[in-house]
């Protein structure tokens, strides 16, 4: 947890908690998920980045995958953004990265190594100019993922316009130069980071990104389905990232 102490984040030319307001919830109900599959489509095609569709949702083959997390990001009960989660390891290969970008990838899965993959980070185009902090705010849970697996590298598929964002914020580099993804108009582009490497410095531009063990294991335990899914490393005795 943070400290009294801490001191605030400046975002934006605004100094105060951006966490303060903010709900992470498990889309788990078909409700919840319908919900963030609607939010999809309202902002991929908002961008240009999706063909119109008469269901106007946009969902894929891995939103049911034992290793994903689907979030919604709300602000005073509202659903504001959403990112998913999947985790990466020698055993779960499940995830749009690695069904692009496979040959990058399955080499260094063979080797052991545990990725974080977020992806379908979307944001309410109508809501998000009420709250500039939302891209910080949901792309944290990447950041938390990696501490409570403890992943080698944090990934992320992003178009070309997108990748100046995760570069600053993430200091993240391009592995792959843009590929066209099923579904989408506009190609993407695959970028990564050590995450062990980076994690204090981006801790200390964005103190916000901490995060407390309890928090984590609110997130990511599910108790209650998937039990197949690959199981947390912690460090004993971390209790913040």
């Amino acid at each position: 947890m943070k400290s009294a102490a801490e001191p605030k984040p400046v975002i934006h030319g605004r100094t105060w908690d951006p966490m303060e307001h903010v709900d992470y919830r498990l889309a788990e109900t078909p409700e919840e998920k319908e919900e963030i599959y609607r939010l999809r489509y309202r902002a991929y095609l908002r961008e240009g980045a999706v063909k119109a569709s008469l269901d106007g949702r946009v969902s894929d083959q891995f939103e049911d995958a034992p290793n994903a997390w689907t979030f919604g990001v709300y602000l005073h009960g509202e659903l504001y953004s959403s990112i998913r989660i999947s985790v990466l390891t020698s055993e779960w290969r499940l995830s749009p990265s690695v069904e692009l970008f496979g040959d990058v990838l399955h080499p260094m899965l063979d080797k052991g190594m545990v990725f974080i993959d977020s992806t379908r980070f979307v944001a309410d185009p109508d809501k998000v100019r009420r709250f500039p902090e939302l891209p910080y705010v949901t792309v944290r849970l990447g950041s938390t993922a990696g501490v409570h697996f403890n992943a080698d590298y944090g990934l992320a598929i992003v178009r070309a316009e997108h990748q100046p964002f995760y570069r600053r914020v993430f200091l993240q580099e391009t592995w792959c130069e843009p590929r066209l993804y099923p579904g989408l108009v506009k190609p993407v582009g695959l970028m990564a980071t050590h995450l062990p490497s980076v994690r204090e410095k981006v801790l200390a531009r964005y103190p916000f990104l901490r995060s407390s063990a309890f928090e984590r294991r609110m997130l990511f335990d599910r108790a209650s389905q998937r039990q197949a899914a690959p199981k947390p490393v912690l460090v004993a005795g971390t209790a913040q990232s």
